[in-house]
């Protein structure tokens, strides 16, 4: 299961915060998976399907960032997933834009979203993709107001290829 992180509504599309969702929408075109659907039950919006021989489910839960924890615990009981089989993706302030890190088994470093999901699941045995979406320091003298900021053009161009080479990255983890 591929979880990622952001906020729901119109408001916050294309939002740094929402970088976890973007590389969900780039990965489903990819993998040629159906539509994103709305699913109560989780709490989540799920697209479902094949990846080589495995069965792959994306989510990108419908709670708000702080509370991405609860959609998690949902979806990993609903379909029995261990821990160590979930990939959790997220916009990361300490990292620079076009940058990622894949890690597992880390604290939240202060990502309110990572710290719900290891609170809910009560375990930090999960993989992590870091989304690097840092960029001038002036700009991130307010962080609550640069995640929630939109990428500029030049940005997204660098978001793109950093999402691309991550997909590559995950296939292989998958």
């Amino acid at each position: 299961m591929i979880v990622g992180l952001g906020n729901p509504g119109k408001q916050y599309e294309n939002s740094r915060h929402n970088a976890g969702f973007l590389f969900l929408d780039m990965l489903a075109r990819d993998l040629e998976l159906p539509e994103f659907q709305p699913e109560k039950k989780f709490s989540a919006e799920v697209a479902q399907g094949q990846f080589n021989s495995s069965k792959i489910i994306l989510a990108k839960p419908a709670t708000f960032m702080n509370e991405s924890g609860l959609s998690v615990r949902r979806l990993k009981d609903f379909f029995k997933i261990s821990e160590a089989d979930i990939i959790v993706v997220h916009d990361d302030k300490d990292l620079a834009l076009g940058e990622f890190k894949i890690q597992s088994n880390r604290g939240d470093a202060g990502h309110r979203g990572v710290a719900s999901i290891i609170q809910q699941l009560k375990s930090k045995n999960f993989i992590r993709v870091r989304l690097g979406v840092a960029g001038d320091e002036k700009k991130m003298s307010d962080t609550a107001k640069f995640v929630l900021g939109k990428f500029g053009f030049w940005e997204k161009k660098k978001l793109k290829l950093m999402i691309g080479r991550a997909i590559q990255e995950i296939k292989h983890l998958i």
